[in-house]
């Protein structure tokens, strides 16, 4: 297996990077311009560590990405100093996490407290900004409207940038900013215009990026953006008090939304029999591979991201919580594109009383949610946990396909190792399923075998298996072991049909489902996994009583 540090798809893509000190709203201007609650924001300074990234789409007009990063403290000679609370031992990692992003961004945006004034570490960082040679631009943020703009910019005109003045809370002028880093980022073409852009020449003086387009698209022939209703929605979005379109839990989408079905992939699963049921294609799941990492604080989801990817994208510390946001980090393998995505350690609710960190927890959670395969990531070193017991249960309660990998192996004693292997096997004994892989982030030690498992665990979840070769299973499996008597006679099965994927869900009517004993509904869930190769994805089977039960009640698993 290959893997290469080029991030897809986003790597053809421009990018725009928010930089600026603690407590300047970058978090709020990044989830606006993005149109997603995706980076964590609150009033505490430091909330944002690692670096976040994010697209930007408006209707028409390109695409780019947009970076989020933590806040930068330098002083005069460009050297880091200690920040606020939040950040304090972190100044090092923060600096370096914003270094790459300016490397490889192609505008940045230096973002300010117009309410706080201009202040030394603003004024030190804009000349480290500037020695970096990229285009920049200054965001004034927190300016509620044009009554007092004037006054609150006057100090800032001293550091002789560009400057546009937002109010990222409440969307002021963002869609100006928004049309400013794309008149960077994708400057219009210099070419002759026709006869009747000649004539047209004086009204686009001093018109926006986006209305020299519409004009020009309007004199060639074709329909303007307004008539597709495009620009007004993408305007509403922006400018506008409502809040984005959640994507993630943020302080103001605190409840964890738990159990979504996650989906399947288009391809098939090497070595099976066209008997075994068709795989879903792509309109039933599409898109890159995404991967949540889950698991206790220090269990090493961040070192296990830095390994996969090969350098240093996620700040790493022996300290528990470093990581708060939800990170997404795109790396392509074997030529396709697959999404880590790095979440903060989940604790005990009782001993989570931090306000910062219940944002955290919510958020790793809605990300199983939506990812393909969840990596429940424990640590081999402090052995298993009644947290991570309880994290083991909620996936498969939820039916949330997932694997646990068992992180830093390299710290168990090889004489201990059998004996490990056991206690980790008999703890995931009532969802055998689940597959269990051995890996350490220090020696990448069976990290090349994470991502073609999980591929298989997606298209196993997209299992489509038609009705009429479910029942000639259901007999073979029937004959071979009679359901047992229960209250003086056995359960009559009548058919079985798949009621739908993610995960595979499977029906069988019988005349009364209270006859179903549990081990027998496992003998046919596991029949269900032989005959069709499920192997390590979830599975739903449920009974209903049909024919002789009025209503139509049943029981499922």
């Amino acid at each position: 297996m290959t893997m290469h540090n080029t991030p897809a798809p986003q790597g053809t893509l421009p990018k725009t990077v928010l930089l600026g000190r603690p407590n300047v709203g970058k978090s709020t201007l990044f989830n606006r311009l993005i149109r997603s609650n995706r980076a964590i924001t609150h009033d505490r300074p430091g909330v944002t560590r690692d670096r976040m990234e994010g697209f930007v789409r408006s209707k028409g007009e390109e695409d780019f990405l947009l970076v989020d990063t933590g806040g930068v403290t330098l002083d005069g000679h460009a050297r880091v100093q200690e920040g606020p609370e939040g950040i304090r031992g972190f100044e090092e990692d923060i600096l370096a996490q914003a270094q790459s992003a300016l490397a490889e961004a192609d505008l940045a945006c230096l973002v300010v407290d117009g309410r706080d004034g201009l202040t030394p570490l603003d004024k030190h960082l804009a000349d480290y900004l500037r020695k970096a040679g990229k285009p920049l631009l200054l965001v004034v943020n927190k300016i509620d409207g044009p009554e007092r703009q004037d006054i609150l910019l006057a100090e800032f005109h001293g550091l002789g940038l560009e400057m546009i003045p937002v109010s990222a809370a409440h969307g002021y002028n963002v869609r100006s900013l928004e049309e400013a880093m794309r008149e960077r980022l994708f400057p219009l073409q210099e070419q002759a215009p026709a006869e009747e852009e000649r004539v047209a020449m004086p009204l686009l003086e001093g018109a926006t990026r986006r209305q020299k387009k519409r004009l020009a698209s309007f004199l060639r022939g074709a329909a303007p953006e307004s008539a597709q209703g495009g620009e007004d929605a993408d305007d509403a979005a922006l400018e506008t008090d409502a809040p984005a379109e959640p994507d993630a839990v943020s302080a103001t989408d605190m409840a964890p939304e738990l159990g979504a079905a996650p989906d399947s992939s288009e391809e098939e699963i090497p070595g099976k029999q066209a008997a075994q049921g068709d795989y879903a294609g792509p309109d039933l799941y599409s898109g890159p591979l995404r991967l949540a990492l889950l698991g206790r604080p220090n269990a090493g989801k961040s070192s296990l991201v830095n390994a996969m990817l090969g350098e240093t994208r996620m700040i790493v510390s022996d300290m528990a919580g470093t990581t708060r946001d939800s990170v997404d980090v795109s790396m392509e393998i074997d030529g396709e594109s697959v999404t880590f995505v790095d979440t903060a350690g989940v604790r005990r609710r009782a001993k989570v009383t931090d306000v910062v960190e219940r944002y955290s927890v919510n958020s790793s959670l809605k990300s199983t949610t939506k990812a393909h395969v969840t990596l429940l990531v424990l640590d081999a070193a402090e052995g298993l946990t009644q947290q991570d017991k309880r994290l083991l249960e909620l996936l498969n309660e939820r039916k949330t396909p997932f694997m646990a990998l068992i992180n830093k192996s390299d710290l168990i004693d090889p004489k201990q190792r059998a004996a490990t292997e056991k206690i980790y096997k008999e703890a995931l004994a009532f969802c055998p399923h689940v597959p269990l892989l051995f890996v350490s982030a220090l020696n990448r030690h069976n990290l090349k075998k994470i991502v073609p498992l999980a591929r298989s665990i997606r298209r196993e979840c997209g299992l489509r298996v038609p009705t009429g070769q479910l029942n000639r299973a259901m007999t073979a499996v029937l004959e071979r072991h009679q359901p047992p008597i229960v209250k003086q006679a056995r359960a009559k099965f009548f058919y079985l049909t798949q009621a739908e994927s993610l995960p595979p869900t499977f029906v069988f009517f019988v005349n009364d489902a209270d006859r179903i004993l549990p081990s027998y509904a496992r003998y046919l869930e596991r029949s269900l996994r032989k005959m069709f190769g499920i192997a390590h994805a979830p599975m739903r089977v449920h009974f209903r009583s049909s024919h002789s039960k009025k209503g139509g009640k049943g029981k499922g698993k």
